[in-house]
């Protein structure tokens, strides 16, 4: 694997309002001062996260996914993060893998966040998406899949960065701070979460505490309260090296998902 440079968003994400969060994400990725492979944006970019499917999904040749490439042909990089999509007479929450020549991949969200009601109005997904960069297998998922470890385990090494988009509520983000260390220890990767900052439109507020960690558990990236957009490189021999010293995968359980 060579090493990987990644820029996270982490930004206020204007309520319901699609026109002015890409427009200000424009804006913000203007500070980019260097090459890099991967944008990542928070979940549900482009509105925040909001239950109106109805009034502001959009198909996949929508303008959101024409942002999408214009952002990767821009920038020559992947970018991601995940939006409101209307598809088959259902809504998903879908994180979209877009690569600078217009073809691109996509998740749908697979743990609905029933607290907030997300269950009643979109369809969760079936399956987990692993996608490859630069010799990086990465496993993108959304927000609340993070509290689920069976669904993360990295049963065979498929992967080697976990990427969660999040709009993760400060009221709970010591959660946030200590699953994901936990995540990338028990599976020796590098994890990846970006998160939203400042309230939404139903006064929640959002601290950020977007983060980069190791396999073993050591924060490369950590920044909470305050925008950012920041590149910063993950080591490809660290996953390498990590599971070589201690090769804890192999002694995993087997288990299938019913």
């Amino acid at each position: 694997m060579e090493n990987l440079k990644i820029t996270i968003f982490q930004g206020y994400l204007f309520w319901e309002k699609i026109d002015q969060n890409l427009q200000n994400i424009e804006l913000r990725l203007g500070n980019i001062r260097e090459k890099t492979d991967l944008i990542i944006l928070p979940e549900m970019f482009n509105t925040g996260f909001t239950m109106n499917a109805a009034q502001l999904a959009e198909p996949m040749n929508g303008k959101t996914m024409q942002w999408m490439h214009q952002i990767a042909q821009k920038f020559d990089c992947v970018i991601t993060g995940s939006l409101i999509v209307a598809e088959g007479g259902n809504y998903y929450n879908r994180l979209v893998w877009m690569q600078p020549d217009g073809r691109y991949n996509y998740y749908d969200k697979r743990h609905l966040f029933a607290l907030g009601k997300e269950h009643e109005t979109y369809t969760p997904g079936t399956k987990r998406l692993v996608v490859e960069l630069k010799g990086w297998k990465i496993c993108p998922v959304i927000c609340y899949d993070l509290r689920f470890p069976v669904w993360l385990r990295n049963v065979n090494a498929a992967y080697d960065l976990l990427l969660i988009v999040a709009n993760w509520p400060e009221k709970r983000a010591l959660h946030w701070r200590t699953l994901i260390p936990a995540r990338a220890v028990e599976n020796q990767c590098y994890v990846i979460g970006v998160n939203r900052v400042g309230h939404d439109g139903n006064e929640i507020y959002h601290s950020g505490d977007s983060t980069c960690v190791d396999p073993n558990g050591n924060t490369v990236y950590y920044k909470r309260d305050e925008e950012d957009v920041y590149t910063f490189t993950i080591i490809g021999d660290e996953v390498v090296k990590t599971r070589r010293q201690m090769p804890f995968l192999r002694d995993a359980d087997n288990f299938n998902l019913i």
